[in-house]
């Protein structure tokens, strides 16, 4: 009897550590984002406004770092919940990205990716977590 307890226990206790040592980033990748050529043409109006990162790196990390992770690979805590990998803010892919569309992205939304407009409502704040989200490609 004390033999089938230890096996289910180590069993199950193997099958957990599979399941929290998944990486976020073996998930699958969603679809490419139909971005509105309204947000493919807008500029940052505060590119390159180093003040604003540190204010950026505030509100990332109370609205984003939970799923991106601290350095935005992410591998936040969170991430391990989603069907699709939440997106590598330090591969060159992202950096390239137009930052009218890290802005659609970032705020907008969709699937798994929520709006984030009335929980972020202030148009400057918005901007200093784009810079910040910049700053994870340097």
């Amino acid at each position: 009897m004390k033999k089938n307890m230890l096996s289910v226990l180590l069993v199950s206790f193997a099958a957990i550590m599979l399941m929290a040592f998944t990486a976020p980033q073996d998930k699958k990748k969603g679809e490419p984002w139909d971005i509105p050529e309204k947000y493919q043409k807008m500029e940052n109006p505060h590119k390159g406004d180093k003040g604003m990162v540190r204010i950026g790196k505030m509100l990332y990390s109370k609205h984003c770092k939970s799923c991106h992770g601290n350095r935005g690979q992410g591998d936040g805590p969170r991430a391990r919940q989603l069907e699709t990998f939440p997106g590598d803010f330090t591969s060159e892919e992202f950096q390239e990205r137009k930052a009218g569309v890290l802005y659609y992205q970032s705020f907008i939304g969709r699937d798994e990716m929520p709006n984030f407009e009335k929980e972020i409502p202030v148009e400057e704040d918005r901007w200093a977590i784009i810079n910040y989200l910049r700053t994870f490609g340097e």
